[in-house]
């Protein structure tokens, strides 16, 4: 097996690739899903009872909605603003930027493979949720098929991962589509055990 380098992101900014998802806590999840199809002219790519991925172009997801029946207000139970994600144009990018930023004692506080992207997220010092991520499918189709096997329904969330581990397997050469594949949820545990607020 061949290995790889990481680009130094130190020496040469990395930058996103684009903007890719604007993600909002609903209050009422049914009624701003239909404001948004109506308003951006978009489709659904997945909903269940929780979300809603609205789209209206080739991105998986350009508005995510989070319906939230709780929302009082307080700490993160009002409606608003989720969070905010940029794609990376490669894993080694994503990975890269990951190890720059851990220089500056910058870390994600959750960091997890949802099957169609690779997630590193971040708080601002204000408190305001960065995703920054890697598309694990290069064309729709491939991730249409990925939705439409049911592997998305049954683990919405993800599984967790340790960046270092993942830089390990990336730089020891590790096919990608190895590396970047979403691996099972453990023995005993339910997607909502992945989540990190």
């Amino acid at each position: 097996m061949n290995t790889r380098q990481l680009p130094d992101a130190s020496a040469n900014p990395v930058r996103p690739a684009k903007l890719a998802h604007v993600v909002l806590r609903a209050s009422d999840l049914k009624r701003s899903r239909e404001w948004y199809l109506k308003v951006l002219e978009a489709r659904p790519t997945f909903e269940n009872e929780m979300v809603c991925f609205l789209t209206y172009d080739d991105e998986h997801h350009r508005i995510g909605l989070i319906g939230r029946s709780d929302l009082d207000g307080t700490g993160d139970a009002h409606p608003g603003l989720e969070h905010v994600a940029f794609t990376y144009a490669s894993l080694g990018e994503l990975l890269a930027t990951y190890r720059r930023l851990a220089q500056h004692d910058i870390r994600p506080y959750w960091t997890i493979n949802h099957g169609p992207t690779i997630s590193l997220y971040y708080k601002d010092p204000d408190g305001n949720r960065l995703e920054l991520q890697h598309d694990v499918f290069e064309r729709a189709d491939d991730l249409a098929a990925f939705f439409a096997s049911g592997a998305y329904e049954e683990n919405f969330m993800g599984v967790t991962f340790d960046p270092e581990k993942l830089i390990q397997r990336f730089e020891a050469g590790e096919p990608l589509t190895e590396i970047m594949a979403r691996p099972k949820l453990g023995a005993g545990k339910a997607p909502m055990d992945m989540f990190v607020p």
